[in-house]
């Protein structure tokens, strides 16, 4: 079993305020930049910083496989174009605290999608534990899910973020065997070449939009995208998968910290309880059954 060092603790510190206040430094960019433009500039300069780096450290290109590139053409996808455009669009609308709750659902929706797709147990806490996070997020989303309104489907983008980093994970799981660094700069490099002619469509070539909107945008690409890959990559290989999922405990509670105390957001009771539904939820599905903890 691998043994978590001081190092590990405080890179999964770092992870969990930096992807917690990803949602924060969103909003600043969200106020000079359309919401497909940034999400582009964090995918773009994500992409350039890490296939800069994988060229420096003399990191291999990807094989002509066809079935390594079945894989990783969806895992780009998944785990950037399509979250980070629903998320910057979500975002428009609502908190980025609703945001950052909504993140907690991946581990949840990772469990049934193992299950099916990864021929994973699902013991009696795991599927105990998801119900119990599905009930935090149907909280999370409101009333106005069965009566409908204006914040329906902006909050439906929050949650389909989620569901497309759970798909990623699998995905990453199941992908062949690649250097991940490689891996990394692959699926950002991916995740560009739809996002770029869709911003110049729907919202035109990209301007400097000011001190604070401009500095959050660069942000968003360096710092949670490109240097967060390299560190999880790091955490991993020394102490474990399992030891990495403790960042989805941290990202909801930073979020709701960030979106109060920074942005002044107004966070009505039902976010905590959903936070409290989910965290629960999380909690019990990493317990092992009895029998199996002896």
């Amino acid at each position: 079993m691998q043994t978590p060092t001081r190092r590990d603790w405080l890179s999964i510190l770092f992870l969990g305020v930096v992807w917690g206040g990803t949602f924060m430094v969103v909003s600043f960019a969200l106020r000079g930049y359309g919401p497909v433009t940034v999400a582009t500039a964090r995918v773009v300069l994500g992409a350039v910083a890490l296939t800069s780096l994988a060229a420096v450290l003399g990191r291999p290109m990807p094989a002509f496989d066809p079935k390594l590139w079945a894989y990783l053409i969806p895992i780009g996808l998944l785990s950037s174009a399509i979250p980070f455009s629903l998320l910057s669009w979500g975002q428009s609308f609502v908190p980025s605290a609703f945001a950052g709750l909504s993140m907690a659902a991946v581990p949840l929706f990772v469990l049934p999608l193992a299950y099916f797709f990864a021929a994973e147990t699902l013991h009696r806490n795991k599927a105990l534990g998801f119900g119990l996070g599905f009930v935090g997020t149907i909280i999370l989303l409101g009333p106005e899910i069965l009566t409908g309104g204006p914040l329906v489907l902006p909050r439906l983008a929050c949650i389909g973020a989620a569901l497309c980093y759970a798909f990623a994970s699998i995905l990453t799981r199941r992908c062949p065997k690649i250097d991940p660094i490689t891996l990394a700069a692959t699926s950002l490099v991916i995740g560009a070449v739809p996002l770029i002619p869709m911003m110049l469509i729907a919202e035109g070539l990209p301007h400097w939009a000011g001190p604070v909107s401009g500095s959050a945008i660069i942000l968003l690409g360096l710092v949670p995208t490109a240097l967060a890959a390299l560190l999880r990559v790091s955490v991993i290989r020394s102490a474990g998968s399992g030891f990495m999922t403790l960042t989805s405990y941290q990202v909801p509670i930073w979020s709701v910290i960030f979106g109060a105390t920074i942005l002044g957001e107004d966070l009505p009771l039902r976010f905590f309880a959903a936070l409290g539904f989910i965290l629960g939820g999380l909690l019990l599905s990493q317990r092992k059954p009895q029998h199996q903890a002896r």
